[in-house]
């Protein structure tokens, strides 16, 4: 399901990529305390639609129902309804924020379009075709947070958007290189047929489980991919003043230090599952600090 982000991962502990929702920042310490209401209201109705899509026992076609009455409820609140009964703790605290902040309803309605589209391809047992409609899913799936936030910040050029779509996207990417151990016997499938056909992969052989040396290229190749995304939206860390550009700094390390890490597993995920821990974070931070623009304007974040 979609994992966002800036996908920003909780500062308060070494990010794990794969927590719930691990890539939202969730109103931590490093955020201006005037913005946490909005983004807690955000995170809890990401984190509760997460819940109906992926929890439980319920068949996909409950699970689209449900989200569709979440969706429901979501429209009725930003038209001025009070929140009805089944989500009171949700859509009461969101409602506040919807109208206080007059955050944009097609990003929140995107991550709605993102979820249901896992549970179709999962159903249906689809496949993204190529990278342009990976793409297309992390638009929705993941860009939206990073939209979000900067709209809380008050930043809405296209430059800066454009990065943190970079920025969130590549977080996107880095969670999928990270758990196709886990997604892939679940029915989710993120490398796409385009990918698989150029490493001369047949999709039953990543069911298997075995790393080999085509499925370590492959992933290698998409790793690279990540790395180049988080690197494109970079320079917008350095943008954002203050305690926000900090957590971002951190955010775009957390990315880049999981597919660290999966490069230290000769990029075998397919069998196994990197992970952060606290010796990850003095690097992050380490990282962090260098972050400089180049001549060129651009930043090697990964170094």
């Amino acid at each position: 399901m979609p994992r966002v982000t800036p996908s920003p991962t909780r500062m308060t502990a070494p990010p794990d990529v794969h927590a719930h929702y691990e890539n939202f920042p969730v109103a931590s310490w490093l955020c201006p305390p005037r913005l946490r209401p909005a983004i807690a209201a955000i995170y809890g109705f990401a984190r509760t639609a997460d819940d109906i899509a992926d929890e439980g026992d319920a068949t996909a076609d409950e699970r689209l129902a449900q989200l569709a009455a979440f969706r429901a409820e979501l429209r009725a609140v930003a038209a001025g309804a009070p929140p009805s009964p089944r989500w009171p703790g949700i859509f009461g605290p969101l409602a506040v924020q919807l109208h206080a902040w007059r955050l944009p309803l097609q990003l929140l309605e995107d991550l709605l379009d993102a979820f249901e589209q896992d549970i179709r391809m999962t159903r249906d047992q689809a496949r993204y075709p190529d990278r342009t409609a990976l793409l297309d899913y992390c638009r929705r799936s993941a860009n939206p947070v990073g939209r979000l936030l900067l709209h809380l910040y008050g930043i809405d050029d296209a430059a800066s958007l454009a990065r943190s779509d970079a920025i969130c996207t590549g977080l996107q990417l880095a969670n999928f290189w990270q758990d196709p151990s886990v997604d892939i016997p679940r029915g989710r499938h993120y490398f796409t047929d385009a990918d698989l056909q150029r490493f001369g992969i047949a999709r039953a052989e990543l069911a298997t489980g075995r790393d080999t040396a085509a499925t370590r290229a492959l992933v290698a190749d998409n790793v690279a991919w990540a790395r180049a995304c988080l690197n494109e939206g970079a320079p917008l860390a350095l943008r954002i003043p203050g305690r926000a550009g900090w957590e971002l700094r951190l955010v775009v390390q957390g990315g880049q230090r999981i597919l660290d890490r999966i490069a230290a597993l000769d990029h075998g995920t397919l069998s196994r599952r990197p992970k952060l821990g606290a010796s990850d974070l003095p690097v992050m931070l380490w990282r962090a600090l260098r972050m400089k623009p180049a001549a060129n304007g651009t930043i090697r974040a990964d170094t």
